[in-house]
């Protein structure tokens, strides 16, 4: 790595999440934050003072960058995304990739023109370390084949419900199953392969919106694995919950270490089922006292810019598959999908 020039990064939206990265970005050797845009000020005003800052995506696009990383909301997201794209520049973009299935593909499209551009979607989830060590026992076929999975992921509530762009469907495209569900559906996939089959019920009959604020599923896979989702936000108490069921025991991630503290102690436990266990097999219990995904995820992608390698997870093609997931549990619905002229 000795002599490699810094990479020049841009953020266009500086909310919680772009406040975040450019936290973690500030401590990465390879790279120099040089533009910030927001189109509200007053979020600007205590960046240091060799950055340059705007109010907008286009301003920041007429910086020399190497890297856009994207922390939009969703009916913003694509465009800048594409827009950074045709501008020469890598893009780590937020979750979800857009308001609907066309954003992505819209996207691809454009992605199919820079190939050596690297694009990342993120999916944070996969570098929390209690799903990384399921993730490794999963591969290691210690407990055999996935056969069932069990996802719920739940808040207190639709986020500043009164105002946010969150709970208006023409700038979200929905509502807790694509903001926050996204995420359990990612990691339901990647454990149970592709879902070929689903049921599910979704809505919106508590807070009122125009978005869901719950979207129960049953799904089966490619692989014949069977997952059921909860989404909602009418939890109460934020809540994060895994299981999988496997031939030889079972694996629970329950909690997530988050910025808010809010959902609990971050833990994994692992049961080892035998013969005579009488339905209480040996089980082991780790306890995680820090997060590093944030750190991970982006040093990873810079890795991959600086190595030529390919986006191992988040890529574009795995967002769009994710997206179809979370678009075939609304369409499920009959319901749902004709309220909202889902096709």
């Amino acid at each position: 790595m000795a002599g490699f020039k810094k990479l020049k990064v841009g953020i266009a939206g500086y909310g919680a999440t772009g406040v975040r990265r450019h936290n973690v970005l500030k401590t990465h050797p390879h790279v120099e934050i040089s533009a910030i845009c927001d189109n509200d000020s007053k979020v600007l005003g205590n960046i240091d003072s060799d950055v340059k800052l705007f109010n907008n995506y286009t301003q920041l696009l007429d910086v020399p960058l190497d890297i856009v990383f994207v922390c939009l909301p969703n009916f913003l997201a694509p465009d800048v995304t594409i827009a950074s794209l045709t501008n020469g520049c890598h893009v780590f973009c937020e979750k979800p990739p857009g308001k609907d299935i066309n954003d992505i593909n819209r996207v691809i499209e454009v992605e199919k023109n820079y190939r050596h551009l690297k694009l990342m979607y993120g999916f944070n989830h996969r570098y929390h370390y209690s799903v990384k060590d399921a993730i490794q026992i999963v591969e290691s076929n210690e407990l055999g084949k996935v056969i069932n999975l069990r996802g719920l992921y739940g808040k207190s509530k639709l986020l500043n419900f009164a105002t946010d762009w969150r709970t208006k469907r023409e700038f979200s495209g929905g509502g807790i199953l694509l903001d926050q569900g996204i995420h359990m559906v990612d990691l339901l996939r990647l454990f149970g392969g592709e879902f070929v089959e689903i049921y599910s019920f979704v809505s919106n009959n508590y807070w009122n919106h125009d978005v869901e604020d719950n979207a129960l599923a049953i799904m089966r896979s490619g692989k014949g694995v069977v997952a059921t989702l909860h989404s909602t936000a009418t939890e109460w108490r934020h809540r994060f919950r895994l299981e999988i069921g496997l031939e030889k025991g079972s694996i629970i991630l329950s909690g997530l270490l988050t910025s808010t503290k809010s959902y609990g102690a971050e833990t994994i436990t692992v049961a080892y089922a035998s013969e005579d266990d009488m339905g209480n097999p040996i089980e082991k219990t780790t306890h995680y006292n820090k997060d590093d995904s944030w750190e991970n995820e982006i040093y990873n992608f810079i890795k991959a810019i600086k190595n030529d390698t390919k986006i191992k997870y988040g890529s574009s093609s795995e967002a769009k598959k994710t997206m179809e997931i979370v678009y075939n549990i609304y369409k499920a619905d009959k319901n749902w999908s004709s309220k909202y002229n889902i096709i």
